[in-house]
Protein backbone atom coordinates (compact mmCIF):
# COMPACT_ATOMS: atom_id res chain seq x y z
CA UNK A 1 0.00 0.00 0.00
CA UNK A 2 1.63 3.43 -1.09
CA UNK A 3 1.79 6.00 1.57
CA UNK A 4 -0.78 7.81 0.34
CA UNK A 5 -3.41 5.03 0.54
CA UNK A 6 -2.33 4.47 4.23
CA UNK A 7 -3.45 7.86 5.56
CA UNK A 8 -6.82 9.38 6.09
CA UNK A 9 -8.87 10.60 3.53
CA UNK A 10 -9.73 14.62 4.47
CA UNK A 11 -12.77 16.10 3.80
CA UNK A 12 -13.19 19.43 2.09
CA UNK A 13 -10.21 20.97 4.52
CA UNK A 14 -7.11 21.17 1.62
CA UNK A 15 -9.39 23.76 -0.09
CA UNK A 16 -10.50 25.79 2.49
CA UNK A 17 -7.07 27.10 3.33
CA UNK A 18 -3.46 27.31 2.77
CA UNK A 19 -1.49 27.39 -0.60
CA UNK A 20 -5.05 26.77 -2.74
CA UNK A 21 -6.52 29.96 -0.69
CA UNK A 22 -3.36 31.95 -1.03
CA UNK A 23 -3.08 31.10 -4.99
CA UNK A 24 -6.86 32.28 -5.41
CA UNK A 25 -6.34 35.50 -3.52
CA UNK A 26 -3.51 36.22 -5.60
CA UNK A 27 -4.61 35.21 -8.56
CA UNK A 28 -1.77 33.10 -9.38
CA UNK A 29 0.44 30.21 -8.20
CA UNK A 30 1.95 26.99 -9.39
CA UNK A 31 0.16 24.41 -7.68
CA UNK A 32 -0.77 20.47 -9.00
CA UNK A 33 -2.46 17.82 -7.34
CA UNK A 34 -0.37 14.54 -7.23
CA UNK A 35 -0.69 11.77 -5.68
CA UNK A 36 2.14 9.02 -3.72
CA UNK A 37 2.23 7.02 -7.50
CA UNK A 38 3.71 9.83 -9.84
CA UNK A 39 0.67 11.48 -11.34
CA UNK A 40 0.50 14.84 -11.49
CA UNK A 41 -2.22 17.32 -12.69
CA UNK A 42 -1.79 20.95 -12.80
CA UNK A 43 -4.98 23.57 -11.50
CA UNK A 44 -4.81 26.58 -14.00
CA UNK A 45 -5.54 29.23 -11.10
CA UNK A 46 -4.54 32.13 -13.64
CA UNK A 47 -7.37 31.32 -15.83
CA UNK A 48 -9.70 30.40 -12.99
CA UNK A 49 -9.35 33.80 -11.65
CA UNK A 50 -9.51 35.50 -15.31
CA UNK A 51 -12.64 36.72 -17.04
CA UNK A 52 -14.61 33.73 -18.86
CA UNK A 53 -12.82 33.10 -21.71
CA UNK A 54 -14.69 31.44 -25.03
CA UNK A 55 -15.12 27.97 -23.51
CA UNK A 56 -16.66 29.42 -20.24
CA UNK A 57 -18.81 31.68 -22.55
CA UNK A 58 -20.11 28.00 -24.47
CA UNK A 59 -21.27 26.84 -21.11
CA UNK A 60 -22.56 29.86 -20.07
CA UNK A 61 -24.70 30.11 -23.53
CA UNK A 62 -26.23 27.19 -22.66
CA UNK A 63 -27.49 27.61 -19.39
CA UNK A 64 -31.13 28.02 -18.51
CA UNK A 65 -32.95 29.67 -15.53
CA UNK A 66 -31.51 29.66 -12.02
CA UNK A 67 -27.77 28.82 -12.10
CA UNK A 68 -25.65 26.55 -9.28
CA UNK A 69 -22.32 26.85 -9.93
CA UNK A 70 -20.34 24.21 -7.96
CA UNK A 71 -16.92 24.66 -6.79
CA UNK A 72 -17.24 28.47 -7.83
CA UNK A 73 -13.70 29.31 -7.56
CA UNK A 74 -12.58 32.81 -8.14
CA UNK A 75 -16.22 33.28 -9.53
CA UNK A 76 -15.71 33.78 -13.23
CA UNK A 77 -18.53 31.80 -14.53
CA UNK A 78 -20.61 33.62 -11.71
CA UNK A 79 -20.05 36.62 -12.74
CA UNK A 80 -20.75 35.57 -16.63
CA UNK A 81 -23.98 34.31 -15.92
CA UNK A 82 -25.33 37.62 -13.87
CA UNK A 83 -23.92 39.40 -16.38
CA UNK A 84 -26.51 37.70 -18.48
CA UNK A 85 -29.30 38.49 -16.32
CA UNK A 86 -29.50 34.72 -14.71
CA UNK A 87 -29.95 33.99 -11.11
CA UNK A 88 -26.95 32.71 -10.13
CA UNK A 89 -25.44 31.25 -6.88
CA UNK A 90 -21.84 30.16 -6.48
CA UNK A 91 -20.84 27.62 -4.11
CA UNK A 92 -17.37 26.61 -2.78
CA UNK A 93 -15.96 25.47 0.56
CA UNK A 94 -12.70 28.29 0.42
CA UNK A 95 -13.47 31.32 1.99
CA UNK A 96 -11.39 32.96 -0.22
CA UNK A 97 -12.84 31.95 -3.18
CA UNK A 98 -16.35 33.15 -2.07
CA UNK A 99 -14.99 36.69 -1.17
CA UNK A 100 -13.78 36.94 -4.71
CA UNK A 101 -17.17 36.12 -6.44
CA UNK A 102 -18.82 38.67 -4.39
CA UNK A 103 -16.21 41.59 -4.62
CA UNK A 104 -16.75 40.31 -8.88
CA UNK A 105 -20.50 41.03 -7.81
CA UNK A 106 -21.34 37.91 -7.54
CA UNK A 107 -23.98 35.56 -5.25
CA UNK A 108 -21.66 32.94 -2.82
CA UNK A 109 -21.84 31.01 0.23
CA UNK A 110 -19.46 28.68 1.32
CA UNK A 111 -20.89 25.48 1.52
CA UNK A 112 -20.46 21.55 0.29
CA UNK A 113 -22.30 20.15 -2.67
CA UNK A 114 -23.09 17.57 0.09
CA UNK A 115 -24.26 19.82 2.76
CA UNK A 116 -27.74 21.62 2.18
CA UNK A 117 -28.11 23.86 0.10
CA UNK A 118 -30.67 26.85 -0.64
CA UNK A 119 -33.24 26.19 -3.24
CA UNK A 120 -32.43 22.35 -3.12
CA UNK A 121 -34.78 20.77 -6.32
CA UNK A 122 -35.35 23.79 -8.02
CA UNK A 123 -32.31 24.71 -9.58
CA UNK A 124 -32.67 24.84 -13.35
CA UNK A 125 -29.06 24.46 -14.17
CA UNK A 126 -25.72 23.41 -12.20
CA UNK A 127 -21.94 23.20 -13.31
CA UNK A 128 -19.57 21.44 -12.19
CA UNK A 129 -16.33 22.96 -14.69
CA UNK A 130 -12.71 22.88 -13.91
CA UNK A 131 -12.54 19.79 -13.16
CA UNK A 132 -15.37 19.76 -10.38
CA UNK A 133 -16.55 16.48 -11.51
CA UNK A 134 -13.79 14.84 -9.38
CA UNK A 135 -15.03 16.58 -5.68
CA UNK A 136 -15.19 13.43 -3.59
CA UNK A 137 -13.54 11.11 -5.52
CA UNK A 138 -16.95 9.71 -6.36
CA UNK A 139 -18.70 10.24 -9.83
CA UNK A 140 -21.68 8.47 -9.08
CA UNK A 141 -22.58 9.54 -5.86
CA UNK A 142 -21.58 13.64 -6.74
CA UNK A 143 -24.10 12.96 -9.68
CA UNK A 144 -26.73 11.63 -7.72
CA UNK A 145 -26.07 14.09 -5.07
CA UNK A 146 -26.80 16.89 -7.82
CA UNK A 147 -30.00 14.95 -9.29
CA UNK A 148 -31.30 16.26 -6.15
CA UNK A 149 -30.49 19.46 -6.19
CA UNK A 150 -32.01 20.44 -9.46
CA UNK A 151 -35.67 20.21 -10.59
CA UNK A 152 -37.50 17.82 -13.04
CA UNK A 153 -35.74 17.35 -15.86
CA UNK A 154 -32.66 20.15 -14.48
CA UNK A 155 -29.51 20.57 -16.65
CA UNK A 156 -26.14 19.67 -15.51
CA UNK A 157 -23.54 20.46 -17.25
CA UNK A 158 -19.76 19.00 -16.72
CA UNK A 159 -16.37 19.13 -17.92
CA UNK A 160 -14.77 16.22 -18.56
CA UNK A 161 -11.35 15.04 -18.97
CA UNK A 162 -9.51 15.56 -22.53
CA UNK A 163 -8.79 12.16 -22.43
CA UNK A 164 -10.22 8.60 -21.85
CA UNK A 165 -10.12 7.61 -18.00
CA UNK A 166 -11.82 7.33 -14.99
CA UNK A 167 -9.94 7.07 -12.31
CA UNK A 168 -9.91 7.16 -8.58
CA UNK A 169 -7.00 9.22 -6.51
CA UNK A 170 -5.88 9.82 -3.62
CA UNK A 171 -3.60 12.91 -3.83
CA UNK A 172 -2.51 16.30 -2.33
CA UNK A 173 -2.33 19.86 -3.54
CA UNK A 174 1.10 20.55 -4.08
CA UNK A 175 2.88 24.19 -3.93
CA UNK A 176 5.49 23.62 -6.52
CA UNK A 177 7.06 20.16 -5.38
CA UNK A 178 6.06 20.62 -2.06
CA UNK A 179 3.17 18.93 -0.51
CA UNK A 180 0.98 21.48 0.86
CA UNK A 181 -2.27 19.47 2.18
CA UNK A 182 -3.60 15.81 3.61
CA UNK A 183 -4.52 13.33 1.52
CA UNK A 184 -7.68 13.93 -0.03
CA UNK A 185 -9.98 11.53 -2.66
CA UNK A 186 -10.24 12.35 -6.23
CA UNK A 187 -11.62 11.55 -9.40
CA UNK A 188 -10.75 12.16 -12.93
CA UNK A 189 -13.75 11.09 -15.38
CA UNK A 190 -13.04 11.50 -19.34
CA UNK A 191 -16.43 12.07 -21.50
CA UNK A 192 -16.82 8.25 -22.03
CA UNK A 193 -16.60 7.97 -18.08
CA UNK A 194 -18.88 10.35 -17.45
CA UNK A 195 -21.88 9.46 -19.62
CA UNK A 196 -22.04 5.90 -18.09
CA UNK A 197 -21.91 7.01 -14.73
CA UNK A 198 -24.86 9.58 -15.81
CA UNK A 199 -27.25 6.86 -16.87
CA UNK A 200 -26.80 4.99 -13.67
CA UNK A 201 -27.12 8.24 -11.44
CA UNK A 202 -30.82 9.53 -13.34
CA UNK A 203 -28.86 11.41 -16.22
CA UNK A 204 -29.94 11.82 -19.95
CA UNK A 205 -27.17 13.08 -21.86
CA UNK A 206 -28.13 15.74 -24.52
CA UNK A 207 -24.92 17.50 -25.85
CA UNK A 208 -21.18 17.14 -26.37
CA UNK A 209 -19.06 19.78 -27.65
CA UNK A 210 -15.30 21.24 -26.85
CA UNK A 211 -14.01 24.23 -26.78
CA UNK A 212 -12.02 26.64 -29.52
CA UNK A 213 -8.54 25.09 -29.14
CA UNK A 214 -9.95 21.46 -28.49
CA UNK A 215 -8.44 20.80 -25.28
CA UNK A 216 -11.67 21.48 -22.96
CA UNK A 217 -14.52 18.95 -23.20
CA UNK A 218 -17.72 19.19 -21.97
CA UNK A 219 -21.41 17.44 -21.30
CA UNK A 220 -24.76 18.67 -20.82
CA UNK A 221 -27.16 16.16 -19.18
CA UNK A 222 -30.52 16.19 -18.19
CA UNK A 223 -32.21 15.06 -15.07
CA UNK A 224 -34.49 11.93 -15.36
CA UNK A 225 -37.65 12.31 -13.64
Amino acid sequence: MSTAASMRISGPEPWQRGPYAEAIGAAKGRLTLRDAEGWCLSLDVRRWCAQADVSDRSVVDRCAGRVLDIGCGAGRLVEEAARRGHRVLGIDVCPTAVISTVCRGGRAISRSVFEPLPGEGRWDTALLVDGNIGIGGDPRRLLERIHGVVRDRGLLIVETAPIDVDERRRVRIHAGRAAASPVFAWATVGTRALLRHGRMSGWTPVEQWAGPSGERHFVALRARA
